[in-house]
């Protein structure tokens, strides 16, 4: 196995998260130009083997590093998703069947995402329009894990966390509409939290599905990073249906009732995966959480109802491309999967609304299971990350499909429930992949599901790419 990283390099990022950062440019120990600069060239030297950049922004990056703007995160380079709008910057969406201009505007989530003072090197690499679990592109090929670049990188999300696994910035932004902010932190030894819906400012486009299942988030390599982005973005934007989610600085005291459970939706965990899962919750008795395990509360017809709805996001995208994303807009360019969603979608228009109800009903059933229990640990994942090439896009549709509903059993449900779910790189597998371990908890419990984490990375720690 090739681990494929930056750390090693001798410049102002060494091995620092982003509140490490900040603390160092506070003292005065290195300055923005610095870090932007070491952050730029760790990027270069990692990306050949990783493929992780979409579109690299270094020039402005670097100017602003001259000028940076305000905020808690004021000079901390990270880069974005390359499905929402940067000013300056194309949103292609990980897609060659149109050539994205670049954006006119700042879009929502990335207005209040820099105005924290993050520093865009540019965007990440995604699947085409984000809907398979692996960032594969047919002339591009895979987004690769720098844990082993054999395996994928997991996800829509896949370029961000590649990035910041591999050290070339302690943080980047992901979204979720099936698990791609936990997914990838899951395969790559990160901390992933999806947030309660309409958490985050977010773009019309995402704004306005019938079932708003996409969140958008951040991927770090630890708890405090990630606490620390959730704290500053609420003091540029935040919902005022939801309790804030505050200052999370140190694991919580609550002893819990975690349910745990290990067969996933319509499918079960190989049985690695299980055994990893509930050594994990050994981990939350010996810290004195009330445990059981339980068989999973969701309806085994949920996946089939998700993946019609996500297949009418792909309608959508094909029916309307031309309208959307402009004259150079080329149907024929998509990939097996985006066109196989919509011929899926098209198919069941009839039972598209029946669909969406049952999406919409899930936060009910999920309020009943948490009058029981307080957190829910599953794995992230139902089996070990695949290899590069198992879920190639130019596959036929129905084997794609079929590998993606073995692998993605567990993430779905917090996309239609709104509820809040964290993964975190608990369990290693016998093959030396990071693999990680979800916790869920009820619609605006972020901060329980933070100071738990805090809590086991604490007790346990997780293993670092640049020791091994």
């Amino acid at each position: 196995m090739t681990r494929v990283h930056a750390f090693s390099a001798d410049d102002a990022l060494t091995d620092l998260d982003a509140t490490g950062i900040v603390e160092g440019l506070r003292a005065g120990t290195f300055s923005v130009p610095e870090v932007v600069e070491a952050a730029i060239a760790r990027t270069q030297q990692v990306d050949a083997v990783l493929g992780a950049v979409a579109y690299a922004a270094y020039e402005r990056a670097r100017a602003e590093a001259r000028h940076p703007r305000g905020g808690w995160f004021a000079g901390v380079p990270t880069f974005v998703k390359d499905n929402v709008d940067v000013a300056g910057m194309p949103t292609q969406h990980g897609a060659d069947a149109f050539t994205a201009a670049p954006a006119k505007a700042d879009g929502d989530f990335a207005r209040m995402y820099l105005a924290t003072g993050l520093v865009p090197l540019g965007k990440t690499q995604l699947s085409e329009f984000g809907f398979s679990g692996a960032a594969d592109h047919v002339r591009l090929g895979a987004v690769r894990s720098p844990w082993d670049p054999d395996h994928y990188a997991g996800a829509s999300s896949a370029g961000s966390a590649a990035l910041v696994a591999a050290g070339a910035v302690p943080i980047a932004h992901a979204n979720d509409g099936g698990g791609s902010i936990r997914i990838p932190a899951a395969v790559n030894g990160l901390v992933g939290l999806k947030p309660t819906r309409g958490r985050l400012a977010q773009d019309k486009m995402m704004r306005e599905m019938p079932v708003r299942i996409v969140s958008d988030g951040v991927l770090t390599r630890s708890v405090r990073d990630t606490a620390a982005f959730y704290r500053e973005a609420e003091k540029v934007w935040r919902n005022p249906v939801l309790a804030p989610i505050g200052d999370i600085t140190r694991p919580s005291r609550a002893r819990l009732k975690v349910a745990v459970v290990t067969q996933g939706i319509g499918r079960d965990s190989s049985p690695e995966v299980r055994e990893l899962t509930l050594k994990t919750a050994a981990v939350l008795e010996s810290l004195g959480h009330q445990v059981e395990e339980i068989d999973n509360p969701v309806p085994p017809g949920f996946p089939d109802h998700f993946v019609r709805f996500w297949s009418m996001l792909a309608l959508v995208i094909v029916r309307r491309g031309k309208k959307d994303f402009g004259p150079s807009w080329d149907p024929a360019k998509l990939d097996n999967l985006t066109l196989g969603l919509a011929r899926h979608a098209a198919r069941n228009l009839h039972k598209q609304p029946f669909s969406i109800a049952v999406l919409r009903r899930s936060a009910k059933m999920a309020a009943r299971h948490r009058a029981q229990y307080d957190v829910t640990l599953t794995p992230t994942l139902a089996t070990e990350t695949p290899r590069v090439g198992h879920l190639r896009p130019d596959q036929d549709y129905d084997e794609i499909m079929g590998r993606l509903m073995d692998w993605v059993a567990f993430t779905p449900l917090q996309n239609a429930t709104g509820e809040p779910a964290i993964s975190l790189p608990l369990a290693t597998t016998a093959a030396g992949l990071p693999h990680g371990m979800m916790l869920g908890a009820g619609a605006g419990r972020e901060g329980r599901l933070l100071g738990l984490a805090y809590e086991l990375e604490e007790a346990v720690g997780w293993p670092r790419i640049q020791d091994l």
